[in-house]
């Protein structure tokens, strides 16, 4: 699986690399997690980065509990979390031409995964070997919480105050991380691990009638990994030296 990943290139660098800009300061980042707002390239606006929170709630769930952060490639087609996004940008009737889901780039340049130990699990960097960057396949969808309902109580009968007239929580636009079967060199940490793709085919995933070619394991002859501090495991702690190898 995929679940958390870095990407510390300076924004010109990221805007070049992706031909993308963005609309509001990006800072290098050592420890991207799930439930953060994390820059991804959507099908329908490929010109720009937009910040979307990782963890996909399918528009059709009534809350906002059992975020989807990985999608497995072999049923992103028929699972109905993941299908109309991964069909093609959906437009629904009366959204007023509103996308509410589709495929979409998630920029990284290394990503962790975690290996039992003697004293608990070992977290390992895994990236290129000259750190470049690269898009992993993702796919977002827009969510829209139900209207707050009226419960009987002590309000219903005029005792109180009334949440009655609360607005709803705005719309949510969540992306999850596609992952497919481990290369060699993923295959000695996990099962799984992000669909890598090829650089020259980055925009095929976001418009393909057809992309499940994309969705293969990258070749590991040019990447490597190793072994960093447990500090990585605290979401909240992002700083350069959690991409250290440990001595």
């Amino acid at each position: 699986m995929c679940g958390r990943y870095t990407l510390f290139l300076e924004q010109a660098d990221l805007e070049d690399r992706f031909d993308a800009r963005f609309s509001e300061p990006f800072s290098p980042r050592y420890n991207m997690a799930p439930g953060q707002e994390l820059p991804v390239i959507r099908a329908d606006d490929p010109e720009r980065f937009r910040h979307l929170e990782w963890g996909l709630i399918p528009d059709w769930a009534d809350d906002d509990t059992g975020k989807l952060i990985n999608a497995r490639a072999e049923t992103v087609s028929t699972k109905p979390s993941f299908r109309e996004a991964y069909e093609k940008p959906v437009k629904r009737e009366g959204s007023q031409g509103t996308v509410q889901a589709g495929r979409c780039l998630v920029p990284a340049n290394g990503f962790y995964e975690w290996v039992e130990a003697d004293d608990g699990k070992q977290p390992y960097w895994v990236a290129f070997e000259d750190d470049r960057p690269f898009a992993m396949a993702g796919l977002w969808t827009r969510w829209e919480p139900s209207a707050v309902t009226t419960q009987t109580g002590l309000d219903a009968f005029g005792g109180g105050s009334s949440d009655a007239n609360d607005e709803p929580e705005g719309p949510r636009e969540t992306f999850t991380v596609v992952t497919t079967e481990p290369n060699d060199l993923i295959g000695q940490y996990h099962h799984r691990m992000a669909a890598i793709l090829e650089p020259g085919r980055e925009q095929e995933w976001l418009s393909a009638a057809d992309p499940s070619s994309l969705l293969q394991p990258y070749p590991s002859a040019e990447m490597r990994a190793y072994p960093v501090s447990t500090a990585v495991n605290t979401a909240g702690v992002d700083e350069p030296s959690l991409v250290d190898p440990l001595e």
